[in-house]
């Protein structure tokens, strides 16, 4: 929970009580707003520390289906993958909404930048319905605590030669109106601040 003020904390942790979750349904809580990245890097960082085999994460929006988690861990195990990562471009059947115009002009320049990078070939560079083998992420050394976390990830998967497999998930945008807060709200500025990302790992990883 990255200080959220809509009542998640005290929702989750009613869940979490419950006799049977008690124990095992163990809660990160940023009393303030911390970033997007710094929310995945402390879980990745609690799996890591904690010996975790997989780890799985998906977005609380409403965006993304958990009756899919099953598909991602089969997926994950049986061909060995590092990372099975969800798209929501890969097929258009499950295109149930629109995506905003300029979250889907950047997402394809983005996604086309990280693809001449690393070759990997992927749709949706984005997506944040992913399973990791974390034997392969304790490799990484993510720092980016923004929304530009997932584009540091995938250079360094890149020089790190771990493996990805992307699953189709359903494209779903229950707000439209969402913000991502600050200057980021402006496209511009935005997919400035995501080549300046990428820019910045290339260069630390040495790829060119």
């Amino acid at each position: 929970n990255d200080g959220s003020t809509d009542e998640s904390k005290d929702i989750v942790e009613e869940i979490a009580s419950c006799a049977k979750l008690k124990g095992n349904l163990i809660i990160i809580n940023h009393l303030e707003n911390e970033g997007y990245g710094k929310s995945l890097i402390d879980g990745i960082n609690f799996a890591r520390d904690n010996n975790y085999r997989y780890l799985l994460t998906l977005d609380c929006d409403e965006q993304h289906e958990p009756e899919l988690i099953p598909q991602f861990f089969e997926e994950i195990k049986k061909e060995k993958f590092d990372i099975v990562s969800g798209s929501r471009y890969l097929s258009f059947q499950k295109q149930i909404d629109a995506p905003p115009e300029d979250r889907y002009t950047i997402n394809r320049k983005i996604t086309g930048l990280i693809n001449e990078i690393t070759g990997y070939g992927i749709t949706d560079s984005f997506c944040g319905f992913k399973v990791y083998r974390m034997e392969g992420l304790k490799k990484l050394e993510l720092t980016e605590k923004g929304y530009g976390l997932p584009l540091q990830l995938w250079v360094q998967a890149y020089k790190n030669n771990l493996t990805v497999k992307e699953l189709p998930v359903s494209m779903i945008y229950k707000d439209k109106d969402r913000t991502f807060g600050n200057y980021l709200d402006n496209p511009i500025k935005r997919l400035a601040y995501y080549q300046k990302i990428i820019d910045s790992e290339v260069k630390k990883c040495l790829i060119y």
